[in-house]
């Protein structure tokens, strides 16, 4: 395989090859690694990631909270991302993981976005990595957020009550693919919105239990309804992305907890998230 690879890409050294295969960095299709001296074979489909530049690290530890034969469950902090896209490769939870466990079968099973911290699901055996997606794409999940964002009455609705479900239809921007944004039409985006407590300066910590998963579905309901979460540079108004994060204005938006019946065992599954929201130690009164 090292000689297959040198001659057919040969933009990566020999030499770098060889360092790729002997840390791990090739797999095949089952996520096993491929090593220097590994025979080649016809047709066989291997992966590598690329490797950036220039790629600075980010300044955060993920906690494992728990692991068994079949899942993995992580704390992701804010601004680590899940997998790598981008200007990110060896700076995602997927590769740290991989690397520092020695798991290279390891796969998320579920997405949360770069600038969101808390649970995140992965698998630890390829073959059963589809009948644990099921469970999100069949909404099987019970899936709890919290978040910071304006006190309600500071929104656009001033018949706004919680708890509120809240339901819309969220697509695409056409001109701001990074963006969704409320269109007329049959709902696919639906949240459960409760009030925590009030917080200082206006603000209120929020929970909110989505019951379908649209892309950025909580962030763009919340600023729909003129609440939008503390420290999002996407809704309401796209911000230019930042050469360097700003590691002191986190996105105020937490994944929970996370709970399901495991599609392989049959047993119930409940997980928390040990994490806690900046803000939310200036809660004024609770409600």
């Amino acid at each position: 395989m090292l000689d297959f690879l040198a001659e057919r890409l040969a933009l990566v050294t020999r030499e770098d090859w060889e360092g790729r295969m002997t840390r791990g960095e090739v797999l095949d299709e089952a996520g096993s690694a491929l090593g220097p001296t590994t025979a080649y074979a016809a047709g066989r489909r291997v992966f590598y990631y690329r490797l950036l530049a220039h790629e600075a690290p980010i300044p955060f530890e993920a906690r494992v909270l728990y692991r068994d034969e079949l899942l993995l469950v992580a704390d992701k902090p804010h601004f680590l991302p899940v997998t790598p896209k981008g200007r990110y490769v060896q700076q995602t939870l997927l590769v740290r993981l991989q690397r520092e466990l020695g798991l290279s079968t390891l796969s998320p099973i579920h997405r949360l976005d770069r600038e969101t911290a808390g649970l995140t699901l992965f698998c630890m055996q390829p073959q059963h990595r589809d009948a644990y997606q099921r469970l999100f794409r069949e909404r099987a999940v019970e899936k709890v957020y919290e978040a910071i964002a304006p006190a309600p009455e500071l929104g656009r609705r001033q018949d706004l009550t919680l708890p509120l479900d809240y339901r819309c239809r969220l697509v695409e921007r056409e001109e701001a693919f990074m963006q969704m944004q409320e269109v007329a039409g049959e709902p696919n985006a639906q949240t459960r919105i409760s009030l925590i407590e009030r917080l200082s300066g206006g603000l209120a910590h929020y929970e909110l239990r989505p019951r379908s998963g649209i892309k950025h579905q909580l962030r763009a309901q919340m600023a729909a309804l003129g609440l939008p979460i503390v420290g999002d540079r996407i809704y309401p108004v796209l911000q230019a992305e930042e050469l360097e994060p700003d590691y002191k204005r986190p996105l105020q938006l937490l994944a929970r907890s996370i709970a399901f019946d495991d599609p392989v065992t049959g047993q119930p599954r409940r997980f928390d998230s040990e994490m806690r929201l900046l803000l939310s130690r200036q809660a004024s009164t609770a409600v």
